[in-house]
């Protein structure tokens, strides 16, 4: 996600994506939770309801900060709590398979908004990168978020377990991981040809 450490530690925030992150994060920790414990004790109550567990102690954690709980936050909560009341009621583990669907749609939806990748860069790209560019980029993040929610509901539905386990800790994952490089290195190789340029067209004079 554009959320690694060489451009978020120099990036300001705003709610909404900020929100978006930490409940991508957030979710990663519940489906790993669960995936642990099904795959060690392979009892689907027991994991499921650690899932449950997870998700509501962070979302009681937010509030006891007295961080701001937005739609999203329910949203996911409820989701969670209704998803995965059904797995332990039809004992079938799909429907929380299903949760991290729900999450990347959000996320999508909140990326499709027009330049909000601006707000996350420093000074130096967003001088240097061209707006379709930078534009080009958010919409891009936006497709993948949906691409890999509906993958995840294809896996969920169609594959075994053992996929759906690779695909949730390893393939979702890795996808934004190599997105994020390959878009580091697109900017960055867009802003030094840019600077380049700049000092060839007006050299500094000793």
């Amino acid at each position: 996600m554009p959320g690694a450490a060489i451009f978020l530690a120099q990036m300001p925030e705003t709610e909404g994506m900020r929100t978006a992150l930490a409940q991508l994060l957030a979710d990663f920790l519940s489906a790993i939770v669960f995936l642990a414990i099904f795959v060690g004790t392979e009892d689907l109550y027991l994991a499921t309801g650690a899932a449950i567990a997870v998700s509501l102690a962070q979302f009681a954690v937010a509030k006891i900060r007295g961080r701001p709980v937005d739609a999203m936050q329910w949203l996911i909560l409820g989701m969670v709590v209704v998803l995965g009341s059904a797995t332990l009621i039809t004992h079938d583990s799909r429907f929380i398979m299903v949760k991290p669907s729900i999450v990347h749609f959000a996320i999508g939806a909140v990326m499709l908004r027009r330049g909000w990748m601006m707000r996350y860069l420093p000074p130096i790209a967003r001088d240097n990168i061209p707006e379709p560019v930078l534009l080009g980029a958010g919409y891009a993040w936006a497709a993948l978020m949906f691409a890999l929610g509906a993958l995840n509901i294809v896996i969920a539905v169609t594959l075994p377990f053992k996929v759906w386990a690779w695909f949730i800790s390893v393939g979702a994952v890795g996808a934004k991981i190599v997105a994020f490089c390959v878009q580091y290195v697109i900017f960055r190789t867009i802003v030094r040809r840019k600077l380049r340029r700049a000092t060839a067209v007006d050299p500094v004079i000793p």
